[in-house]
């Protein structure tokens, strides 16, 4: 089992099937779709330094989560999962959406839509918890401080870019960077995943 499924495996269907209205097998059909989406859009953005360093600064922010309430949808705020929604996808959101809804009959763009802003809480604590491990104790990538900077939002984020507006900074893949852990969380799981959410947000895999 690869850090994805394990991620998956430990979010709980029934609710996820209460607050959906749906099945648990719907349920688990929509967290699947969600949850690497959340990753590769995370991954993609983390392609480039501004990314990769606004990305660290989020991470710092959502560290020390309660292990009893991580996977706890009642416990996740969902204005700030809306938030890190909007800034993983920028004005991208409804197309990843509808790109997700496409792939599987079963499962909704509202459902998905619903879903993304309850999930986007866990994925970002679980990969601070992650990215912490790995840099030995801080959420900041090397070099990076970990206050965040000027007209960043309650999420950490600074505002998205648009599509197909590639970052002003130079291409970038540090090595043991936050884009490589995402790649590797992502695994096979995604498929073609990265490429169309790169693609779509202008940064990541061309």
């Amino acid at each position: 089992m690869n850090d994805i499924d394990s991620l998956i495996a430990q979010i709980p269907l029934s609710q996820v099937a209460r607050t959906l209205g749906v099945d648990e097998r719907t349920a688990s059909e929509a967290v699947r779709a969600a949850v690497p989406a959340l990753v590769g859009g995370l991954g993609a953005n983390a392609q480039d330094p501004a990314g990769e360093q606004s990305l660290a600064q989020a991470l710092e922010r959502h560290q020390g989560a309660d292990p009893a309430t991580l996977f706890d949808l009642g416990a996740q705020d969902e204005r700030d999962g809306a938030k890190i929604v909007h800034h993983v996808f920028g004005g991208n959101t409804g197309q990843v959406v509808d790109q997700l809804a496409g792939a599987r009959p079963a499962l909704g763009s509202d459902m998905l839509a619903k879903l993304l802003p309850l999930l986007a809480p866990i994925v970002l604590k679980w990969l601070a918890a992650k990215w912490s491990q790995r840099s030995g104790g801080t959420a900041t990538r090397s070099g990076t401080p970990a206050s965040g900077g000027v007209g960043q939002s309650p999420a950490g984020f600074p505002a998205p870019a648009d599509a197909g507006s590639p970052s002003s900074a130079p291409e970038h893949r540090a090595g043991g960077g936050l884009g490589d852990l995402l790649g590797g969380l992502l695994g096979g799981s995604g498929g073609g995943l990265g490429d169309l959410l790169g693609g779509l947000l202008g940064r990541g895999r061309k």
